[in-house]
């Protein structure tokens, strides 16, 4: 619906601030103002003229104060979006916050925050998808499960229906969280006929099976998923079903939390301590910060749930006076079909350390470990390896010359993919033919550095060529990674594979290790976890120990084989503090040693970070760029009512990213730290200026964009 521009001249005009999508450098930060010939209350989606283009924006405020004179003939009409209902106050006040906190332009908070193809329908196709929506979604009466609740499981939904939250559910792998979930969910829509539930997990491969579970037990129509692996027609069906309460329970990865689901009154964070809930472009948001607050703002009870909590969580959960007691912590040690009696790590696998210095020098898996494997085939069972790096090889290289695989875009090495006989760089995607000779020196024995799982794929193979399954049949291996599952619909179908017994041993990365329920898998075996125990980011740690935590946990998930269940490392540090708590189970004693590190070193959660990101041609204009910054920031605020702020924050100077070039652009960053939460908001905010105007001179040209990275993962 176009509205004509002289249509108000019958009327008094109404002015409204309308959210656009403009990124935050564009300097286009605010609601702009624009006029309508009828009332249009805060949350209609009109469209709107930006420019030469036509636009979807959010009424944001409306009945402004009339402009001046002089400005009215600029100010262009809207379109409303009718038939479809105002995106309410709690969503506004979500995305209000959420572009505020990570310093982003509101619009463009709020437009990625709505499925694209909104942004196309007229007011006509849009009457047409309503049509089809259908009334709301009845909620099947859940029946009861046959399996009872644990102690452990039946006193987390106690604490969870008697208290406020929020909760940290620190649950063991294979304790039974997901059925925690479903229980409270239950309890939350028996409650109230209109109430919605919100449940996050970190990776799309996760949403299927979580999906099948709860459309099973609370009925499909009751239930949508919310992801950017659905078709665009999918995802606003499913958003406008969320919109309009017929959705009772929406699933969905780190962009559904900033759905509009006007009845929600539970959210639930799946494996909380996830880096996936980072949005790591546009808008950096965390779904998982993002779900606590909203969980305040609108009354919902929130659950984070995982057997590895982030260390910011389990230091908020921490009950004083040891810590700050934000959240109640509740804790489910046990594996399901263990007793009270037992001891905690009972029915989760034995850890083993294979100690590589001692193994046949270049040996892919330790004689013991593949006499292991073949022990389990043997006896039906499944094996899952885990090694975090895809393709055959991270890099070719010449014993001659010294020549390696670097891409010509990238500071970075290309991968040797020997299925298909590329050279693939996984920053900027420049894909190339391996070549016969090296380039440099023209020596024609190629060679390659390290192992990624085709290799190891491939030379499995071989390895258990003699090993065969209880009915005599060779072995099988599979290979789960982001280039086998590339594809509609692969991944479900290898994830089937290994479900219905059809594979023995499962080659993949770390996105087979979390979340899958692995029923016949008994051995789990990470073949070369030692990469990050040394690593520049403090983080590594933490990360390292979930992902092997993680991975152990899909041993032994049937009661039956839970006891003879084994996870085993390959490593050349077999005494490290890390792996002595993997082998012991013992989160809390590793977080403990974690966090003591983090205070004494000032690092989160005891203080809080930003990141001033530049690209551009040079690393020296970027670098430059962000010490112009530093400088007039200084200038700026260091005197005045930001004074005191700014003294709280530590500047550190630019440096490069660690891979500084990507498809031939230069990138820089800047840290910035303080003890203080709001000081370091009131000077990012005070910085948007500063930024703006030095980007727009003509010394700094050469840079391309900008932008700030609040609470970064990496550092």
């Amino acid at each position: 619906m176009q509205v004509d521009p002289d249509s108000t001249a019958a009327g008094t005009p109404h002015w409204v601030a309308v959210a656009v999508p403009t990124p935050a450098h564009s300097n286009l930060a605010e609601p702009l103002t624009y006029r309508s010939d009828q009332p249009l209350a805060p949350g209609t989606l009109v469209r709107v003229p930006l420019g030469k283009r036509e636009v979807l924006g959010v009424v944001w405020h409306s009945d402004l104060p009339a402009p001046a004179p002089e400005l009215v003939p600029q100010v262009r009409p809207v379109a409303p979006l009718e038939g479809l209902a105002p995106l309410d106050a709690h969503w506004r006040a979500l995305i209000t916050f959420a572009a505020r906190y990570y310093q982003r332009a509101l619009g463009e908070v709020a437009l990625a925050a709505l499925p694209p193809q909104l942004r196309t329908l007229t007011s006509v196709q849009m009457a047409r998808r309503l049509k089809r929506q259908g009334p709301a979604g009845a909620v099947a009466t859940p029946p009861s499960p046959s399996q009872p609740l644990s102690a452990e499981q039946a006193a987390a939904l106690q604490a969870i229906d008697s208290g406020t939250g929020p909760f940290l559910l620190f649950g063991a792998t294979g304790s039974g969280k997901t059925e925690v979930y479903m229980r409270a969910a239950a309890d939350v829509l028996a409650r109230d006929a209109a109430a919605q539930v919100l449940v996050l997990v970190p990776e799309i491969n996760l949403t299927p099976q979580l999906e099948a579970r709860f459309a099973e037990r609370f009925g499909a129509d009751a239930v949508v998923a919310l992801h950017s692996g659905l078709t665009p027609a999918q995802r606003l069906g499913n958003w406008l079903a969320a919109h309009l309460g017929r959705a009772r329970i929406v699933l969905g990865t780190r962009v559904a939390v900033m759905a509009s689901i006007p009845q929600l009154a539970l959210i639930v964070v799946d494996e909380e301590h996830d880096p996936s809930y980072k949005q790591q472009e546009g808008a950096r948001y965390s779904a998982r910060d993002l779900a606590i607050y909203r969980g305040h703002q609108c009354g919902a009870k929130v659950v984070l749930g995982s057997a590895t909590p982030s260390l910011e969580s389990w230091w908020a959960s921490t009950p004083a006076p040891d810590g700050p007691g934000r959240y109640q912590r509740l804790a489910m040690p046990r594996r399901i079909g263990t007793s009270a009696s037992e001891d905690a790590t009972a029915g989760l696998p034995r850890v083993r350390r294979v100690d590589m210095n001692r193994q046949p020098k270049g040996a892919l898996l330790a004689p013991p470990l593949l006499e292991a494997i073949g022990e389990r085939i043997a006896r039906g069972e499944q094996v899952l390896l885990l090694l975090n790096r895809r393709g055959w090889a991270p890099v070719l290289h010449c014993a001659d010359c010294g020549w390696k695989s670097e891409c010509p875009h990238c500071s970075a090495y290309q991968v040797f993919h020997k299925i298909d006989r590329t050279l693939r760089c996984h920053h900027c995607g420049f894909t190339q033919r391996v070549p016969h000779a090296c380039p440099s020196c023209g020596n024609a024995d190629i060679g390659s550095l390290g192992r990624g799982t085709e290799q190891l794929e491939e030379q499995l193979v071989g390895l258990l060529a003699n090993v065969h399954r209880p009915d005599g049949s060779s072995a099988r291996v599979l290979r789960i990674d982001a280039d086998s599952a590339r594809g509609a619909g692969r991944l479900e179908a290898q994830l089937a594979q290994v479900h219905d017994g059809e594979v023995d041993v499962l080659v993949g990365t770390q996105m087979v290790a979390k979340g899958h329920d692995f029923r016949r898998v008994t051995l789990v075996a990470a073949v070369n976890p030692d990469g990050a125990l040394y690593a520049s980011d403090f983080r590594a740690p933490e990360r390292l120990f979930a992902l092997l935590m993680q991975a152990a946990g899909r041993a032994g998930r049937d009661a039956a084989s839970s006891a003879a269940s084994e996870m085993w490392l390959q490593t050349q540090y077999p005494q490290h503090p890390l792996f002595a708590a993997l082998k012991l189970h013992d989160y809390p004693g590793f977080a403990a040693e974690q966090l003591k590190e983090r205070s004494e070193a000032g690092l989160p959660p005891f203080s809080h970070l930003a990141l001033l990101r530049a690209e551009a041609r040079t690393q020296e204009a970027a670098q430059g760029f962000l010490a112009a910054t530093a400088d007039a920031a200084a200038e700026s605020l260091a005197q005045g009512e930001l004074a005191g702020a700014f003294d709280t924050v530590t500047w550190y100077p630019a440096v490069p990213l660690t891979v500084q070039r990507v498809a031939n652009i230069e990138r820089a960053q800047m840290l910035l730290e303080s003890p203080s939460r709001v000081a370091l908001q009131r000077v990012l905010a005070a910085c948007q200026p500063i930024l703006h105007a030095l980007r727009a001179s003509p010394e700094h040209r050469a840079v391309l964009r900008w932008a700030i990275d609040v609470d970064p993962l990496a550092v």
